[in-house]
């Protein structure tokens, strides 16, 4: 993971409708992201999208959520695994992996084969999710999905550690197991906690590597900030180790350059800043590098 005591590093979420699934489009974001210095890319998962949802998005007052149920949006971990390939040095990161749909067991040897073969670029945003139609399209009960996310993260951990692993849980349970391959990082691949609430924030502060909210204004970063603090105190860790990312154009997309905005954030730590391809204005490749470079000349080089 990237830790900065300075300027922030700069993520990219290429989340970009049918382009995403566009070769020679990806081929050329990959290649132009890593050039001009982007420190990584970050996909999104929903296994289904309903048509007619029960509205919990949790972002918007409605429930409803920004993107059309239609919206594109590939596999976070074989899309990355196709990035891996065409890079050297981005990191790979998912915002989020909703993993309390997943089995920990297969999870944790897909993402581990992932960081092995990109040679330990991996970061595993994980969370829960929202919508009740995809926990049944992939035949998990949508109660206590919590509890289930704490399991998959523990369990994941236990697998990638060497030798054997044993884990017993309610949702997840396996005796002396052997799971290789093993991810390339020391100690295994980071796992970020995603969401802006009380209980993502204590999460981040309990098992967390990272901490990665969304949608969430910079008064309340800073007082979800404070409650992952205490939660990481009262767990016996080191909260100064969890690291930071944050996009805020997620909560004003019309403010991604204002740098008093930005700074609003910024003032209480952040490692990791994330602009959106969209916030470009167009959806060629040109748009997406004069984004970048007036990121990192107006925001980044000033903050």
């Amino acid at each position: 993971m990237t830790r900065s005591n300075d300027t922030p590093s700069l993520g990219l979420l290429p989340f970009f409708d049918q382009r995403i699934l566009d070769r020679s489009w990806v081929e050329g974001l990959v290649r132009l992201a890593e050039d001009a210095g982007v420190e990584s890319l970050w996909t999104v998962e929903h296994v289904i999208f309903a048509d007619d949802y029960e509205p919990l998005y949790p972002y918007s007052e409605t429930g409803e959520a920004p993107a059309a149920p239609d919206t594109v949006m590939p596999d976070p971990l074989e899309w990355l695994s196709f990035v891996a390939a065409l890079s050297e040095r981005i990191q790979l990161g998912t915002s989020v992996v909703v993993a309390s749909q997943h089995s920990a067991a297969v999870l944790a040897k897909r993402v581990a084969t992932l960081d092995a073969l990109s040679g330990g670029r991996v970061c595993l945003g994980v969370g829960l999710g929202w919508q009740k139609e995809e926990y049944r399209a992939c035949g998990i009960p949508y109660e206590a999905r919590g509890a289930r996310l704490d399991e998959c993260i523990e369990a994941m951990r236990a697998l990638w550690e060497p030798g054997l692993a044993t884990y017993q849980g309610k949702y997840q349970s396996f005796e002396r197991v052997h799971s290789d391959a093993k991810p390339a990082q020391e100690g295994g691949v980071p796992i970020v906690i995603g969401g802006s609430s009380p209980p993502a924030a204590r999460r981040a502060g309990r098992l967390g590597d990272g901490w990665y909210p969304y949608v969430i204004s910079a008064e309340d970063y800073a007082a979800r900030l404070e409650e992952l603090r205490a939660a990481a105190s009262d767990a016996g860790r080191d909260a100064d180790a969890i690291e930071l990312t944050v996009w805020p154009g997620s909560f004003d997309f019309s403010r991604s350059f204002d740098l008093d905005f930005v700074r609003g954030y910024v003032e209480h730590g952040v490692d990791r800043l994330i602009v959106s391809a969209p916030e470009s204005g167009g959806d060629d490749l040109e748009s997406v590098k004069r984004l970048i470079g007036t990121y990192q000349d107006q925001i980044l080089a000033r903050l």
